[in-house]
């Protein structure tokens, strides 16, 4: 898509926090050198009296995490508007429908958030699949390096394991390719890809009923749509087998918590939860105390260094905007329904 010049102007609108992450000294040398941005380089308000001039001349308009929503009303408040690059992961909830109706390209750094959150995804994979956090609790517990204590944790799943991925989106489809080298089962559910799709990704493609029954550990990467809400609920939640992991880094909604607590509550699940539903959680929330569950503050995607990826993503992004190029991280609106 062309523009009205080689350097064309750009407006930063993302938190204080994001934009330090992701823009060190020489990533801010290469967005200066390729578009013109005035001072201060970031905006919180895209509607502040002093921001609206610099909003008249935009061209394209850098998003991030902590970041204002781009609502309706901002068209006509831009009218040189051509392309949103947003250095995050969903653009849903972020960008009005509006935009793609005005022909605003819109992209997105999701692909580059996918990575940080497959490893973790994978790591967390490993260490259930070894008991790991049950051993080191019971050794903290009892203190006793060879106690009877062992004898309470189940089998390890590390050779002949089953993992079932929930979701052959970005994400589920790496952590699909990371689990290769690992002597583990792999299943997908997904409605959207067929047997071919999934065997590319080294698993196999099965019913959402039959991978829960089937697998010991089940990894979460479907998108947060009505009917994905409480996909996971209480009928799902008995069909997994007994000392089975649930990981969800996906959505908080696509489990319904009541149910999960009180499976955890009989000692035959465990939880990885790095998302919940709500969030933030409440501090009083049961989840906190329930047996089986272990949380992280919502820590998968990129934080801190590996937040370059996304500024580097998004610099690219700009770079063949303003070649004239066609970019590489489109965001089709017809998308919108099934992405998360």
């Amino acid at each position: 898509m062309a523009m009205t010049s080689t350097r064309p102007h750009a407006l930063v609108a993302m938190g204080a926090d994001a934009f330090a992450d992701l823009f060190d000294p020489p990533r801010l040398s290469t967005l200066r050198a390729t578009a013109t941005i005035d001072d201060p380089l970031r905006v919180d308000d895209l509607t502040a009296p002093q921001t609206l001039p610099r909003l008249r001349e935009a061209e394209i308009l850098i998003t991030g995490w902590g970041g204002p929503r781009l609502g309706p009303e901002l068209l006509s408040m831009a009218p040189r508007l051509r392309a949103v690059l947003h250095a995050g992961g969903s653009v849903k909830g972020h960008v009005s429908p509006a935009f793609w109706e005005a022909g605003v390209l819109v992209t997105s750094a999701a692909d580059a958030n996918a990575v940080p959150v497959a490893e973790y995804t994978l790591a967390m994979i490993l260490l259930e699949a070894k008991r790991a956090p049950s051993y080191i609790e019971g050794y903290a517990r009892s203190r006793d390096v060879a106690g009877a204590w062992r004898r309470d944790i189940p089998p390890a799943l590390g050779f002949g394991g089953t993992v079932g991925i929930v979701g052959l989106s970005r994400v589920g489809r790496r952590v699909a390719d990371l689990l290769r080298p690992f002597d583990l089962r792999v299943l997908v559910a997904d409605p959207l890809q067929d047997e071919r799709s999934a065997a590319l990704a080294g698993a196999r493609l099965t019913s959402l009923d039959d991978l829960l029954a089937e697998s010991d550990i089940v990894t979460l990467h479907a998108p947060e749509l009505p009917e994905t809400r409480h996909l996971i609920d209480a009928r799902r939640m008995a069909l997994l087998r007994p000392h089975s992991v649930i990981i969800n880094t996906a959505r908080g909604s696509l489990v319904d918590t009541e149910a999960l607590i009180a499976r955890c509550r009989t000692g035959t699940l465990r939880a990885i939860l790095d998302v919940t539903d709500p969030e933030p959680l409440p501090s009083h929330s049961p989840l906190f105390t329930t047996p089986g569950v272990v949380m992280s503050p919502h820590i998968a995607g990129a934080m801190h260094a590996e937040t370059h990826r996304l500024a580097d993503a998004v610099l690219e992004e700009l770079r063949r905007v303003a070649q004239g190029q066609p970019p590489r991280h489109r965001i089709d609106r017809a998308s919108l329904g099934f992405i998360a």
